[in-house]
């Protein structure tokens, strides 16, 4: 199941494992295994990725990033096929990516000749494309009744949903502001009328699947097998620039 109707889905570069995710997701559909079992194995696949880095087993550790990517949309297709929506999923899933990018550029920096500025920048900066990202996917779904398990904004915590705990669903919430709430601040004071825009078009939601955290593992998986490891921070952190050129053409187009 997509997350958009159909007239407004777009290419998204950072959504290549959804085939993938989909057959995994309908293989468990009539099992006991949930959403959030999903979550735990891309969390282990993670991992497994690290320690391949700090191993310098580059080859693994790719295959290990792009099994997590698979694995990051197969938890959401699972609740959707099964029709258990969570707030504790979507939290629980979000908080595991910030936490794994961390450590995968805290892995890059021990294993290469970047300088821990230049690394913790790039950590700043792939963690704001994220958001933007997700900012205007979150608009988008939620101005043409498309899926709205996630909300534009994060202020207070949700209900929880019949199938989880309110207790569950406060905890991950507060975990969640507490590791995303600057990088949703500065985004949203970069473009705080992105809200009322009706549309934005295909084109740039298509750019800006290039800020995506699936896009993101690719790039780093591809540069850590052609022996470009050393330049991983640096290439994310020259690109995070393009945030403010993503953000002016949506201006100009409103």
């Amino acid at each position: 199941m997509s997350k958009l109707p159909k007239e407004y889905r777009f290419l998204d570069f950072s959504d290549y494992g959804r085939p993938v995710a989909r057959i995994i997701a309908n293989s468990l559909k009539e099992t006991s295994y949930t959403p959030i079992d999903v979550t735990l194995w891309f969390i282990i696949s993670g991992i497994i990725a690290i320690v391949c880095i700090l191993c310098e087993h580059y080859w693994f550790a790719a295959l290990f990033l792009l099994l997590k990517s698979i694995l990051d949309a197969a938890d959401g297709e699972l609740a959707r096929v099964k029709k258990t929506p969570s707030h504790t999923g979507r939290y629980l899933d979000s908080v595991a990516d910030i936490i794994l990018n961390f450590f995968i550029f805290s892995a890059l920096w021990y294993c290469t000749e970047a300088s821990i500025v230049i690394t913790f920048f790039a950590f700043l900066g792939i963690q704001l494309q994220g958001t933007l990202y997700n900012y205007y996917y979150v608009i988008l779904r939620n101005n043409v009744n498309g899926d709205t398990t996630s909300r534009v904004f994060e202020y207070n915590a949700p209900n929880a949903l019949g199938n989880e705990k309110q207790k569950n669903v406060d905890l991950l919430f507060r975990i969640y502001k507490g590791l995303y709430g600057l990088f949703d601040r500065v985004i949203y004071l970069l473009d705080s009328n992105a809200p009322k825009s009706k549309k934005i078009p295909k084109f740039l939601m298509t750019a800006l699947s290039t800020f995506g955290l699936g896009f993101q593992l690719l790039i780093i998986s591809l540069m850590l097998v052609l022996g470009l490891k050393d330049y991983i921070s640096t290439f994310f952190l020259c690109y995070s620039p393009m945030i403010f050129v993503f953000i002016g053409l949506r201006k100009i187009l409103q």
